[in-house]
């Protein structure tokens, strides 16, 4: 039985480098879900960037900014610093002002970039190392979590904006 239903899981997606990073730890699994953001950025038309399920909720480019932002956010708690940009008062609402294409690609590339980067110089004890965040006590490694959570969680988010709006993510087209 469960090997019926590995082989229905396992044919249901393309057994190419799709795959690639799953079951790897993390950075396996940062860099599969980087390179499915990215895919389904630059697969979104520009002029779906604006789109938005309903009003008062995040249009594409905004939840694109979110997972950018929270990701230098949540990365300056382990130790790493934000970006200048986010620190000058221009910054305000970046979310909301950062809406073309390009841009919102180049930002989320940087901080998924930046993310893969400061996580390869962690250093195993390093990862038990106290944080404070919002308040509350955390480790370094449950920060890591948090971001790498928060972008699967948004990746499910945008899949759901780009099947309202026709687009079929990459990686899930059949005969790829």
């Amino acid at each position: 039985m469960k090997a019926l239903l590995l082989l229905l899981i396992l044919s249901t997606v393309s057994l190419s480098a799709d795959l690639e990073g799953l079951w790897q730890g993390y950075d396996g699994e940062w860099g599969h879900v980087s390179r499915q953001l990215i895919a389904l950025a630059e697969a979104t038309p520009p002029e779906k960037f604006g789109w938005r399920p309903a009003p008062g909720v995040r249009s594409t480019s905004e939840v694109y900014m979110h997972i950018a932002l929270a990701n230098y956010w949540l990365l300056s708690v382990t130790g790493p610093p934000m970006p200048a940009e986010m620190n000058s008062p221009g910054a305000v609402n970046l979310e909301k002002k950062v809406t073309s294409k390009a841009e919102v690609i180049g930002w989320l590339q940087r901080s998924l970039d930046a993310v893969k980067t400061a996580h390869k110089q962690i250093k195993p004890d390093d990862l038990t190392r106290k944080v404070k965040v919002e308040g509350r006590d955390a480790t370094v490694d449950g920060m890591y979590l948090r971001i790498i959570v928060h972008a699967n969680e948004h990746m499910g988010q945008l899949i759901a904006y780009a099947r309202m709006n026709g687009i079929t993510p990459p990686w899930s087209k059949t005969g790829e």
